[in-house]
């Protein structure tokens, strides 16, 4: 019998099936460098860029649990980092990188791929089902153009960490399971500033049943109009085909036993991806992400967050936020989101082209809007604790909520976890006698007049806003056609709000946002109410709303600045942090001990912390300086 000493490692006991290799056609080419590769969905990666001196600084033991691995499996095994890299392949595992097009920012940028991305296969167990495992940082392949196709320490943490927060919030994701760094140095310039500085590589082990994304049926795209770019398989329908065949059998097998007509079969897919990726934007939108980049190579097909870049999560809500430094035009604001997305699946839709019928596509892209709607709504009811009955009013209810928020510049995630607090109404109840104090408490999670007035200075250029000023009052026919464009009305909106600010104070400005918020609360309570009929037990009824909200509303998110901390206390050797920012992260519903972390900005001393912030508190005024491209 062979010794346990002997005996393979958990990690080398993986069994990899690599279906999409055996099932999509693969370049096999062993050219060096970047490439066109036509007449395939992936290449193979001929040889490894190990890593030096690879060490891990964090594990997700929920995602690795997807694996049937343990954190122990992993630490006690010494060449975990090299596998878990890219360094080592293990038993069974086949490099490669996938092949995808893109829309990026509204226009088609042709082939794309996995450019810092290799595919290391598929996992299968009995217990854990399958998984496609690919790490994110390791090196040049095909579709690396002119990157390095390496990841640092700073991006690679925000990735690892958004993954996990944003499945434990109930959101579908990819998982990262593991997070690596080394001694192996890249140059990069962080802020597009011109100023470079040498940073760590490193990666993220990434977990999702599979990464094939809209962008993925791009690649047979003929000549776009406006870039003069087409896929690197335009025309090759079969392969088209091939890969559909192969997304819906593998991974929407319901929809292909249900139905022998490939036509119908295929309008059921793309109907099951609209009702997915309405579904997942509702969820973002409820809990304030912004993802920053949503082009079509950054959509899943199967309703996955996927990607985490300049992504953000809301402090003070503003419909126009938009997370990504590098989206002047701001065409991925969180407000956009939703549109965005239909444009995106539209987009889809073309690329299967005659695998659908044209008018039933062009139906179901019409449903998209009612339905991220209904999906919207169901969970802002289950916000604000309305489960036993649905009115037609609760969406303006919902709207008036949204837009007291914006007048008080009012924290997202921590107003609506407040409002749990909200208590409910008695007979006889003085409202500002019984709310007054619950008012005051939001107040607090409320931005300040020198707050807002930054918050409403007009984005606009000067020289473009002055022009149009001028034009008030030299040609106001004209000024009255340009005015009610979205962009230049939104410009005067500010500039209207920005003019009253600068004509109040702070207590004025503290009494308008204390009655705006009594009068929204009043008219909550009178909703409430009406939660409770005659023959309702009204402590059942108070004890479940109390339960949907708090597991409805989150008391963490993971902010820029509790990523920026935790990055650079990495930056200087200490990945505590991140493994302390992960366990809150996992349990974002929970209401336990205050949770402080670093503020390298300047916060509260708490006894034995040092300069500390409270993630569970109004962010710093160093979170508003936080740039991410």
């Amino acid at each position: 019998m062979e010794s346990s000493q002997c005996a393979p490692s958990a990690l080398k006991r993986l069994h990899f099936s690599n279906t999409a290799l055996k099932k999509l056609p693969v370049d096999e080419s062993e050219q060096p460098g970047s490439r066109t590769v036509p007449a395939a969905c992936f290449s193979r990666i001929r040889a490894l860029q190990p890593l030096v001196r690879p060490s891990f600084v964090a594990l997700s033991q929920p995602a690795l649990s997807l694996l049937g691995l343990s954190a122990q499996d992993v630490l006690t095994d010494p060449l975990a980092a090299e596998y878990l890299s890219g360094s080592r392949l293990l038993p069974g595992s086949e490099a490669a990188a996938h092949c995808y097009c893109g829309h990026q920012f509204g226009l088609f940028a042709g082939q794309l791929g996995d450019g810092a991305v290799m595919y290391l296969g598929e996992v299968e167990s009995d217990t854990c089902g399958r998984w496609e495992i690919q790490v994110k940082g390791a090196g040049v392949t095909p579709y690396s153009r002119d990157g390095d196709g390496r990841k640092v320490l700073r991006s690679s943490i925000r990735e690892f960490l958004c993954s996990e927060a944003m499945a434990a919030l109930g959101i579908p994701s990819t998982r990262a399971a593991s997070l690596v760094t080394s001694d192996l140095y890249v140059s990069r310039d962080p802020l597009n500033s011109g100023r470079r500085i040498r940073e760590r590589c490193s990666v993220v082990l990434r977990l999702a049943p599979t990464f094939i994304r809209f962008g993925s049926f791009e690649i047979f795209l003929g000549r776009d109009e406006f870039s003069g770019l087409q896929g690197p398989s335009a025309g090759r329908h079969n392969i088209r085909a091939q890969l559909l065949d192969y997304v819906v059998e593998t991974f929407y097998p319901h929809i292909q036993q249900a139905h022998s007509n490939r036509r119908d079969r295929n309008m059921a897919f793309f109907r099951e991806v609209m009702m997915r990726t309405a579904k997942l934007v509702a969820q973002w939108q409820c809990v304030g992400f912004c993802h920053g980049v949503l082009n079509t190579d950054n959509m899943s097909i199967l309703g996955l967050t996927l990607d985490y870049g300049p992504f953000g999560f809301m402090d003070r809500f503003d419909p126009e936020f938009v997370c990504n430094a590098s989206d002047k035009r701001r065409r991925y604001s969180y407000q956009a989101q939703p549109s965005v997305c239909r444009w995106n699946l539209a987009r889809l839709a073309e690329a299967l082209g005659s695998e659908l019928n044209a008018g039933e596509a062009g139906a179901i892209l019409d449903e998209f809007m009612p339905t991220y709607e209904t999906f919207y709504l169901c969970v802002m009811r289950k916000k604000l604790g309305l489960v036993r009955t649905e009115e037609a009013e609760d969406s303006e209810l919902i709207s008036d909520l949204l837009r007291v928020m914006y007048n008080t510049g009012a924290d997202f995630t921590n107003t609506f976890r407040l409002l749990s607090r909200v208590p409910w109404p008695e007979e006889g109840d003085s409202e500002r006698t019984t709310v007054g104090p619950m008012v005051d408490l939001i107040l607090e999670h409320c931005a300040s007049i020198e707050e807002l007035k930054v918050a409403n200075k007009p984005t606009m250029e000067d020289r473009e806003l002055a022009m149009i000023l001028s034009m008030a009052q030299t040609n106001p026919v004209m000024f009255g056609m340009v005015a009610d464009r979205p962009d230049v009305a939104q410009q005067l909106e500010l500039m209207g709000r920005l003019k009253d600010l600068l004509e109040t104070d702070q207590d004025e400005l503290k009494k308008k946002q204390f009655d705006e918020w009594i009068r929204w609360i009043s008219r909550y309570r009178r909703r409430l109410a009406r939660e409770c009929d005659v023959t309702s037990d009204l402590s059942i009824i108070k004890k479940e709303r109390l339960r949907v909200m708090n597991s409805s509303n989150p008391r963490v998110v993971l902010r820029n600045y509790i990523a920026q901390n935790a990055i650079q206390a990495a930056e200087n050797g200490d990945f505590s942090e991140i493994n302390r920012v992960l366990q809150v992260l996992e349990d974002p519903y929970s209401d336990p001990e205050p949770l402080y972390g670093p503020d390298a900005c300047g916060g509260k001393e708490q006894k034995g912390r040092g300069l500390t912030v409270a993630y569970d508190g109004k962010p710093p005024a160093s979170a508003q300086t936080i740039c991410i491209t």
